[in-house]
């Protein structure tokens, strides 16, 4: 064998499993409540424990199995939350060569078989130990034939038998059985404590590991504790000198996080050019293109919590300014920029050439950077309508009757005549009919105020002379008997379309002296 090569290393997954419940991180819920039932002997005969993978599962389900069956150091303990670790219970179950607890891996026994054997052995007592204890690790693989020969057993089994059963696919088992288990969720641990853990396991093991170094590892292992532990063995074994957050980049084939910044700058001040020169220097250092734009994702969802009033806690030193700096735009912009790269990560996942896709993405990204968002168009509309109407406004026609102004003023999109627009039809919620309407007469024109007439012309409002004023309307004053009589009345005033929709829309209701009630069509 060649020689100054390391035959019995274990990997940090393995040498820093949990040895007890106070070392198992962020899962404070699931000790709590074994404590407390461990304390008060309400422990159940069975439990399910699931969850993503490396957070715990396997290793909770060894630690209970120690602790129920933990006699201490002078052999007179009893079932405990912190085993010994010394006594014989302790170190054989820690071995995996304790008769009494069988850890079956159910995705290598599934049949109905293999529970049949698990149903013949639980009617013996343990051997040596308190309690027999049956571990099936993932679980769900197990057949349905599997899990029906379990149901019976499972929900009355004998005072020395406990199951524990451990999956990461919680929808497939059956419900039967979880309504036979106690069941518990570990959550994914924050990045923060992971962070932590790994700079203690970084001290033991004299790794030299930048502070945001540990942190790009304990993003990148989404709240997996084992996955995360992995990650460090991998960095520690590809440089001997300090680990920094540029050498995790590398290793996980994302750009640098001031890369991606640089990126993102460029694209959101609308400057292509420097956005896809960042791009391609990332792609040069061995990025990836998918995670490249993961990259820019993770930090406009970031800026984006910071723009909706989240803290800044979780945010690295080297980026804090910059993602501060990106909240700034609004939530409008960055929600566009969001979108943006959602649909165009989609598209890198699905092109035959991921480098040109995410180009083409920075590229649209760039161009949509000087776009207003519909808020701005929305406002600059208002605002431009509002100066427009005040432009074109001219000085107000001067006359004596006050219904003229008041009919223009509500149905702008009328033609002008000398017929008084008649009320929309006004309808009740619960459904009821038409309500009587003013009937549309002809109203004479009158002469023009002489005061008003003979009032001097300012630069407010221009004299009025006979060729400036409108021509005046014939006098009219044939009374309208019905909605003929209208109808008649407009086509002579020529307001052919006034009378057509007249014809079309309106049906009399009934007829009074002076009112027309009506329902439109």
């Amino acid at each position: 064998m060649t020689e100054g090569i390391q035959t019995g290393y274990r990997v940090l997954a393995r040498t820093y499993r949990p040895e007890r419940f106070s070392e198992l991180i962020g899962q404070e819920a699931l000790v709590r409540t074994l404590g407390n039932a461990l304390s008060l002997g309400r422990l159940a005969h069975a439990f399910v424990l699931t969850g993503v993978r490396g957070v715990g599962k396997t290793s909770t389900a060894r630690l209970l199995a120690r602790g129920l069956n933990c006699i201490g150091p002078d052999g007179t303990g009893d079932a405990t939350l912190e085993p010994c670790g010394t006594c014989e219970p302790c170190t054989a179950i820690a071995a995996g060569r304790h008769v009494d607890v069988l850890e079956i891996d159910a995705a290598s026994h599934t049949g109905v078989d293999d529970a049949r054997e698990i149903i013949e052995g639980v009617g013996y007592r343990p051997v040596s130990a308190r309690y027999k204890i049956y571990i099936i690790d993932e679980v769900h693989m197990m057949s349905k034939s599997a899990f029906n020969a379990l149901l019976k057993t499972l929900e009355e089994p004998p005072d020395n038998v406990k199951f524990i059963f451990a999956t990461t696919e919680i929808r497939k088992v059956p419900v039967t059985i979880l309504s036979r288990c106690q069941r518990f969720d570990l959550r994914r641990v924050d990045s923060d404590v992971l962070a932590t853990h790994l700079a203690s396991i970084c001290t033991r093991e004299t790794i030299d590991a930048a502070p945001e170094a540990l942190q790009v590892i304990a993003r990148a292992a989404e709240g997996s504790v084992r996955d995360a532990l992995s990650l460090l063995d991998q960095a520690a074994a590809m440089t001997a000198d300090r680990i920094d957050a540029d050498n995790i980049a590398a290793m996980l084939g994302r750009p640098g996080r001031n890369d991606s910044i640089a990126m993102l700058d460029a694209a959101m001040a609308g400057n292509a050019a420097n956005a896809l020169a960042a791009l391609a220097q990332a792609h040069a250092n061995g990025a990836e293109p998918e995670m490249a734009i993961a990259d820019l994702m993770d930090l406009v969802h970031r800026a984006s919590m910071l723009a909706a009033g989240g803290g800044s806690d979780n945010l690295l030193e080297a980026e804090r300014e910059a993602v501060t700096a990106l909240a700034g735009m609004g939530i409008a912009r960055l929600g566009r920029a969001w979108q943006m790269l959602l649909k165009g990560h989609a598209e890198i996942t699905a092109a035959p050439q991921p480098m040109a896709a995410a180009e083409m993405l920075l590229i649209r990204l760039a161009h949509l950077a000087n776009m207003p968002t519909p808020g701005d168009i929305i406002t600059r509309l208002g605002n431009g309508s509002h100066s427009d109407n005040h432009a074109d406004k001219g000085p107000a026609p001067v006359t004596s009757n006050a219904a003229a102004p008041t009919a223009s003023a509500t149905a702008p999109s009328m033609p002008s005549s000398g017929i008084a627009a008649a009320p929309a039809e006004v309808v009740s919620a619960a459904g009821g009919g038409s309500q009587a309407a003013p009937l549309p007469v002809a109203e004479p024109e009158q002469a023009p105020d002489p005061e008003l007439a003979a009032e001097p012309a300012t630069d407010m409002q221009p004299a009025k002379t006979a060729d400036s004023m409108p021509p005046q309307a014939s006098t009219d004053t044939t009374p309208l008997h019905s909605l003929h009589d209208v109808v008649a009345l407009a086509e002579a005033k020529e307001e052919s379309l006034l009378a057509a929709r007249i014809r079309t829309f309106v049906r009399p209701v009934r007829l009074q002296p002076g009112h027309l009630e009506i329902a439109l069509a």
